[in-house]
């Protein structure tokens, strides 16, 4: 069964390609989730507690962004990418593996890809925006870029 498509005054080749960029973005957004739920289960050492707990909430906080994205996907009348391999073929981010007794390693790792996913969400409020006429995407990608600067922040404070 086709999905009715939405009549929100959006393009179909607009709502196309913003499609692909939450997309992609979901994609960006599981990984770090991923990567970050990983940090949470197996962080040791001094400041283990806090970490255990920080990275638990952030991972949260991830995971309803993941949500949030798919649903936005749907509401523009698209599906939302589901599957691991399709995510590991469009992330921006790479995953490497860490020596999880290395703190400071950990955090910088992390705070990296936030930083990197806040320089996207910066170019993509310009294709939401300006390129494509969603201005409700545009509102959308900005309070998920907000959220991403408050997580760096907190990681990086961990690292001073």
């Amino acid at each position: 069964m086709e999905t009715l498509k939405p009549k929100i005054g959006i393009t179909e080749g607009n709502s196309v390609e913003i499609a692909t960029i939450l997309n992609t973005l979901l994609a960006d957004e599981y990984l770090l989730c991923t990567k970050t739920r990983n940090a949470q289960w197996n962080i040791h050492g001094q400041s283990f507690n806090e970490l255990h707990k920080l990275f638990e909430i952030q991972y949260k906080e991830l995971d309803g962004i993941i949500d949030d994205i798919a649903v936005r996907v749907r509401i523009l009348g698209h599906y939302a990418l589901g599957a691991m391999k399709d995510y590991l073929n469009i992330t921006r981010l790479n995953e490497p593996t860490h020596d999880f007794s290395n703190q400071k390693q950990i955090v910088q790792t992390l705070l990296d890809d936030h930083e990197e996913i806040i320089r996207i969400l910066r170019k993509e409020i310009i294709a939401t925006s300006v390129q494509n006429k969603d201005f409700g995407t545009t509102d959308f990608v900005i309070c998920i870029l907000e959220i991403h600067e408050k997580m760096a922040w907190v990681l990086r404070s961990y690292l001073q």
